[in-house]
């Protein structure tokens, strides 16, 4: 098999599928996690807020953001977000799984949805959204170099700084952005990270719920 082959392989073994019907009745927002490969290599793409919104200003994510009403389930908000942000159709996705999510600072249960596109997508971003759409190679997740670590009050919070080689551009990638890259690149290329990280590659779901049981507690 080809890195594409196994990538979704590996991942299509860690789909929550029906199994968020059990997650408790929140507010719900989703991320696409948008993998492709170049060069050989496994990459994703992220973006960068418009500091003119008014939440999250200026901040790196994913494509994603709260669940409307129209929208089918958690993989339906993810794909409609990411074509509203960045021109991303729903039909040149391949999506491989819903990972485990977490609720975050403002209450949102949040499901990070995995899936591939084709290495010559060009981004359109929407400048009322998005400012700056980049790639990030998925190995730079593992690597302790360029990351640092401090502890919150759910566990550790990772951040990393990455420098984009073809603009120079300098990003500040962070919290539950940073901790949804880990996870994928921690499962996608089956490694365990220079890091601690505080979850299993093999079985992340028993850290993830435990997260999950915190946040609760605390809203």
């Amino acid at each position: 098999m080809n890195i594409k082959e196994e990538t979704i392989a590996t991942l299509k073994q860690f789909d929550l599928g029906q199994k968020l019907s059990r997650v408790p009745l929140l507010p719900r927002a989703s991320v696409l996690i948008p993998l492709f490969v170049r060069a050989g290599e496994l990459h994703t793409l992220m973006t960068l807020r418009s500091a003119q919104l008014r939440t999250s200003a200026g901040e790196v994510c994913f494509p994603g953001g709260k669940r409307d009403a129209e929208d089918l389930d958690d993989v339906d908000t993810a794909l409609r977000e990411a074509k509203e942000e960045i021109g991303l159709q729903p039909d040149d996705v391949q999506v491989l799984c819903t990972l485990f999510p977490i609720i975050n600072k403002k209450g949102l249960l949040v499901t990070p949805v995995v899936g591939f596109i084709e290495e010559t997508f060009c981004p359109t971003p929407n400048p009322a959204e998005v400012s700056a759409v980049f790639t990030v190679p998925l190995v730079f997740f593992t690597k302790e170099k360029d990351h640092c670590a401090s502890t919150g009050a759910i566990g550790i919070m990772h951040s990393f700084d990455f420098v984009d080689p073809d603009t120079g551009c300098q990003y500040l990638i962070w919290g539950l952005t940073a901790t949804f890259a880990i996870l994928v690149a921690a499962l996608a290329l089956r490694t365990k990270p220079e890091f601690d990280v505080g979850f299993d590659s093999q079985d992340p779901s028993s850290f993830f719920q435990q997260i999950l049981d915190i946040r609760r507690s605390k809203l």
